[in-house]
């Protein structure tokens, strides 16, 4: 018997291997390029200002760069709107049950964070129930997946239709509506929203958060929503996209004892008849 168990770890770990190779040679120049960029616009700054000195622009980036850790966004003044209304907050308590965490905001008092840590620990499992009961909602209008692949047909086009539906309401017309609030390209909008869907939550793109822009109060609150019933949504084609691998494998295996227990049958007919001693009680 053939066990998939150690290929598909081999093919698990190649596929992180890949990644990594393909992300380094993709953004890796691109890095330095920045990096070289940035220490460029220091040294003309300090050549504009000459009453500063590098120590002291040093301490002003680093200034910068804890006020952005602590979600203040560097940008405009203090007639900033605040990250910690109600809107804001209720978009934050989501990305923090729903494991999203994009990392631009956080809790800064002791407090807050102790608080993030018992909140995390009930609305974690709360959200995945939720999202399991909202999951199967949404797939009471199909049939399972077993009887999808068993007979195919009309199951085929249930479920053509729920991705198709699905990935128009959660990944094409959402990206539209960030392009037009964010003033984002309409790439920028759909890698936002699938990294959102699919819980990685980078941070580098998040709603609501440019300050030269006026949104409506309960934009990120809408938007909150949106997440939710899209992870139930993505959550569901992740499941089906990872069932049908795991039967996939199953199938290759069966085929493989298939092909063993036929050859091993063709063998023993192929063997010429060996005569029967008889052995007289």
């Amino acid at each position: 018997q053939i066990s998939w168990t150690p290929l598909l770890v081999l093919g698990y770990l190649f596929y992180l291997l890949l990644g990594a190779m393909v992300f380094q040679l993709l953004e890796k120049q691109a890095e330095t390029h920045f990096r070289d960029q940035f220490q460029l616009e220091k040294l003309k700054f300090l050549q504009n200002y000459t009453c500063l000195d590098r120590q002291a622009l040093e301490q002003f980036v680093q200034v910068l760069m804890e006020a952005w850790e602590k979600g203040v966004n560097p940008e405009g003044n203090s007639t900033n709107p605040s990250n910690w209304d109600f809107s804001n907050s209720f978009f934050f308590a989501g990305t923090v049950v729903t494991t999203i965490g994009y990392g631009n905001l956080s809790p800064s008092t002791v407090a807050g964070q102790i608080f993030c840590v018992f909140y995390a620990l009930f609305g974690v499992p709360l959200n995945l129930a939720f999202l399991n009961q909202l999951g199967k909602g949404l797939n009471a209008h199909l049939l399972t997946l077993e009887r999808w692949v068993q007979k195919p047909g009309r199951a085929q086009v249930q479920l053509a239709i729920f991705l198709t539906t699905g990935t128009l309401f959660f990944l094409v017309f959402p990206p539209l509506v960030f392009s037009y609030v964010e003033g984002w390209s309409y790439g920028e909008g759909f890698y936002f929203t699938f990294i959102t869907l699919s819980t990685i939550g980078f941070g580098d793109y998040v709603v609501g958060t440019n300050p030269n822009k006026h949104y409506i109060p309960v934009y990120r609150s809408l938007t909150a929503i949106w997440i939710v019933f899209g992870l139930a949504w993505l959550a569901l084609v992740f499941n089906v996209g990872a069932d049908l691998m795991e039967r996939h494998l199953q199938l290759k295996w069966h085929k493989s004892d298939l092909s063993l227990a036929e050859g091993a049958t063709t063998k023993l007919e192929d063997e010429p008849e060996q005569p029967r001693i008889h052995i007289p009680s």
